[in-house]
Parts: C-alpha cells; structure tokens; sequence
C-alpha cells in the first residue's frame, strides 16, 4: 500500500486552502477554499484527520480525508484553537473582555464535545499565554494552570477537579508525552532572594516530603522553557533573565539544564559564551541538539550524561530540526540570518548538502521525513512572502510566491502518527527539482574607499571551527599495567626533550636573500667586514618591506625606492664576500 501524500495548509490575507505534498503537488480540489479576507487560527487535529479554522464569521471542522463539514460554530472572534490528542474535545480561546461598568466578562475559553457538538464547558482566561488545557497522550488527564496552582481533570470530565498541584506560585507546567502513568514538570520563580526551581512529579503523587521525582533550582531565572524528551525519562530546562547584568549580551542571559525522573540533574556545559538560541531533542529521546554562543554560533550534540558527543563547529545559523525519524537533523540561520541550512546525517554525522532559503523565516518537516516546507511570512516580514518545498538533498520541489498586496502568514504539515512514515536509507545525491536552484551572488565585504584597487588580504573577522567529533574516550577499559606503564614513560621523554630544547641558547636567524651568505663570513679587513654588516642590514630591512607590501599595505615613495635598489646592494655584497 502506497504511504499517504501529507497535506499542506496555507493561510493568508486570501484566505485558506489546501494543497498535496510530494510527490504530486496540487491544489486539493476536495477541500473547498475558504476566501475570507479574516482567517485568523487554523490547525490540524494530532491524527490529521480533522481541520479547524476560523474565517472571521464562524469557526468551521472539517475531514481532512474528503473536506467534510463536520462541525459549524457561531465563534466568530477565535484566535485559538486545540484538539485533544484523540479528537474528542476542541479548545477554542477569544480574546478576554469585561463590561463597560468594569464588570467581569463572560468565559472566553470554551471546550466543544466534537462527537455532539455541544460545549461541555466554559473558563474564563485572561492571558492567551498557556490559554489551552494540556491533555496526556490517552486523555486520561487534563491539566490547566489557575491562580497558581494546577488542576487536574480525568477523563475529560471538567465538572470535577479530580486533583491540584499547589506550590508557592506556578508560573508554569508540562506534561510528559507518551502513556500512563503521566509525569508533571512545573515551574516556580523565584522571589526575595528564594531561587527558582523545577520540580518533576508523577500524577497524582503531589503530597509528602519526598513526592517530588527530581528538583532543580537556579538564580539566573527570569522565565524558563522546559521539554520533554520522547520516552518521559528526562526534561531539558532553559532559563533566560531578561537582562544580563554582565554587560556581554542585550538579549539577557541563558543557562540550560538537564533534569532526569530518576533524580539526577546537571547543568550542560556549553564551551562557547552566548545566548542559546535552540535546543531540540532527537526522537530517540537518548541525545539533544543546543546551537548556543555568539555569532557565528556553535552547534553540538550532548548524550544523556550531558557529554558532547558531535561538535557541528561554527556557522550563521540559530535553530535546530530533527527529522520526525531523527536520522537527518538541519541546521539552520533564519530570521535576521540569511536562511542558510546546513543537513546532515547524525548517524554518520555526514553533510547531506547545504541550501539556502533565502529571507526564511519559518521551517518545517514533513511527516514523511524527505520534505521540508520553508516560508516568508507575515508580519515577521511584509515583502516577498511565499513558500518552498525542498528535498532534503537541496533540490525546490514546488515554489509559491503570494501575489502583490497579498500576505501569507501561515503554512502548516498535516500530521500523522508515529509509524506511519518509516525512515528511509538516506541519500546523498540530488533528486531532480521542478524549479532550478537560485544562485545567489555572494556579498561582498565592505572595503573603505583607502582599500580599493589593492590586493585582497585573507583577514577574517571571526575564525571558523571545522565540525569535529567530540566523543570521551571510553572509560569502560581501563589500560593494563604495561600499558600505564609505557605511556609514563612516553611523557618522561617528551617532557626531558622539552626541557633540554629550552635550556639550549637561542641564536638569532638573519633573514636576508638565498644569494647571501647563511653565516658570518670574516675577510680579515674590519673596514670590509663593516661594510658586509651594513649591507645585510639593508637587505633584511627590504624583506621586511616587500613583506609589507604583499600583505596589501601602501608603502611610501622612498621604501618603493629602497625595494628597487635590492639587486645593487647584492651584487656588491657578493663583490665583498669574494674579495674582488
């Protein structure tokens, strides 16, 4: 049986439509395009098999397998919209209003029974900051941050708080994914000198002294990002202040953290200073991907003991993609970069090739592992909006550029279940593209008008680090005694050679033409002897100039003059020497 071809949904100032992924891009004739000038939200159920969107007028459900109407709400005003993970409950959020006499408004966050259609029950949320409840994998828990606490819900019945976790203050939480029994991550910031912490509990052990699986605190914490990685066993926790109150960085400062349910916990050494721009897991969930430092930014890959295992060197990039197999990871600078990207294959840790989608400024993956959509979209930038879909091997599939005066400001995969698309061999020559690759002209650097019209020199403002392998040595055997034992001995050696090389005295090195004589040669007369210093003197001061001058720096008129007299000044030094 042929795979299915993933959709792509396209949202814009024209309204929503659907196209066919790879192999055979179209329109989907059998979703009918929606042309509202006012699509506000759109999104796919976790499955793919239902599409939300909201037009300005209704919020509309439809079957994504033949572009069923399913559902029709009267929400005109949604800007948010989440399904459960198996389709049975839809979260829609608007925007939090109150009266005109300063009286409380009405619910904003509503959850729709998508079998009946009927809500099933209404909050009020004010922030659309973490506005939609949290389902576990088999909707056996929902969770939903109020008032500094978390509550819990089973089996989707929200009449009923079947549990809270209290701290001194929630700012926020994360469900672990995959099934029972679910972990909780939550985050408390800290105030009066207390530091913020995570702590890591398993549903519903939330009392008692020793409830907590695992507890990290740190200072430097204004806000913090925490992620799951596959399999629930450990939680990656970036912390960022606002400020960085060492004057190295305007965007504040970042510390990353590896927490584990068993209770282990360590902070992960970066070697580049920097903001960290991106952390992902692989799929795998036993390595992590951190592109961290100043530009031009590292890229790493630590293993579960936080020990880099792949240093990926330096390069104008600020996020990282797994594969949703996690056999290719790209790499990439979007954003206020120029869309570089850079694939490899983390098996081998082989680059694949390197594109680059220029003005980029979203990236994603298509389920099947082989297609990558990248986007200009608005408002991050209101010109030259479009999407391109790519082979990994470099090669544009399908390129779309909006018309004039229209915006584009979402593309978005439609998702499938894990197994669904097996990870392929991977292959490293280009599959053939339906639109030529652009050539894009090298900038050149700026050179001060002083510069111009001289030679070129191989200064450069940032010395680049080739990607190299970073794995410890294994520590599992231990060398024999023998073997000790000879390498003590190799180091006394080399140490005794080092110390003899620097207790032997140092004798200066003329250097003057291969026509000079490589020593002090005397002639017996002292006046000869004078003149033969003099000029080596000269010859060594014209090797300096010529150096000086190959190096691209202007040289005055006299030294020019100087260069110009080298032959001369060889000829009778040799005259000398010989003792004509």
């Amino acid at each position: 049986m042929a795979p299915p071809m993933p959709l792509l949904a396209v949202r814009g100032s024209d309204g929503i439509h659907m196209i066919q992924g790879p192999p055979k891009i179209a329109n989907l004739d059998s979703f009918q395009r929606d042309c509202s000038r006012n699509c506000k939200v759109c999104t796919f159920s976790k499955d793919g098999k239902i599409f939300a969107w909201c037009n300005g007028d209704v919020t509309n459900i439809a079957s994504t397998a033949d572009g069923t109407l399913l559902h029709t709400f009267d929400l005109p005003k949604v800007i948010g919209l989440e399904f459960s993970p198996k389709n049975t409950i839809l979260a829609t959020w608007q925007t939090y209003t109150t009266g005109k006499d300063g009286a409380a408004g009405v619910p904003n966050l509503q959850l729709y029974d998508l079998k009946t259609g009927k809500c099933v029950k209404s909050f009020i949320q004010k922030k659309m900051e973490n506005w939609s409840p949290r389902w576990s994998e088999d909707e056996k828990i929902c969770a939903r941050n109020v008032n500094n606490e978390v509550h819990f819900f089973e089996n989707n019945n929200f009449d009923t708080i079947a549990n809270k976790l209290h701290l001194q203050k929630v700012s926020d939480f994360a469900l672990s994914p995959g099934e029972h029994p679910c972990k909780v991550a939550v985050y408390v910031p800290g105030s009066k000198g207390a530091p913020s912490f995570v702590r890591l509990y398993q549903y519903p052990n939330f009392s008692g002294p020793h409830s907590a699986l695992a507890n990290k605190s740190f200072f430097k914490a204004d806000r913090v990002s925490m992620l799951w990685n596959s399999k629930a066993t450990a939680v990656l926790v970036t912390a960022s202040t606002d400020v960085d109150k060492t004057g190295a960085s305007y965007y504040g400062e970042q510390t990353l953290h590896y927490i584990a349910v068993n209770g282990e916990s360590a902070v992960v050494q970066l070697p580049k200073k920097g903001p960290i721009y991106d952390v992902v897991w692989n799929k795998n969930a036993t390595e992590f991907c951190a592109v961290y430092g100043f530009m031009p930014a590292k890229a790493t890959i630590f293993n579960l003991k936080c020990d880099p295992i792949f240093d990926f060197g330096t390069g104008p990039r600020n996020a990282a993609f797994y594969s949703p197999q996690g056999h290719i990871l790209v790499l990439a600078g979007f954003g206020n970069l120029r869309g570089q990207m850079e694939v490899w294959d983390v098996k081998n840790y082989k680059l694949i090739s390197k594109p680059t989608a220029t003005d980029a400024t979203f990236f994603s993956w298509c389920p099947n592992g082989e297609h990558i959509v990248t986007a200009t979209c608005s408002p991050r930038l209101r010109v030259g909006n479009g999407y391109k879909i790519w082979h990994y091997t470099g090669s544009i599939l399908h390129k779309y550029d909006v018309p004039n005066n229209t915006e584009l400001w979402q593309v978005s995969w439609q998702p499938f279940v894990d197994g669904v698309f097996p990870a392929k061999p991977i292959v490293f020559q280009p599959v053939p593209g339906e639109v030529p690759a652009e050539e894009s002209k090298p900038a050149q650097a700026y050179r001060p008008p002083a510069l111009r019209n001289k030679p070129v020199t191989s200064y450069k403002l940032h010395e680049e680090e080739p990607p190299q392998s970073t794995k410890p040595q294994s520590a599992d055997k231990p060398l024999s005694k023998a073997a000790l034992k000879n390498q003590k001995k190799r180091e006394a050696k080399k140490a005794a050679k080092q110390e003899a090389k620097a207790d032997e005295p140092s004798e200066p090195v003329l250097e003057v033409s291969l026509n000079a004589a490589p020593t002090a040669v005397t002639t017996g007369d002292p006046e000869t002897d004078k003149k033969i210093k003099n000029l080596k003197r000269k010859l060594k001061a014209i090797e300096q100039l010529k150096d000086l001058e190959a190096s691209g720096k202007s040289l005055e008129k006299n030294q020019i003059e100087k260069i110009q007299k080298e032959d001369a000044l060889l000829k009778e030094l040799e005259d000398l020497e010989l003792g004509v």
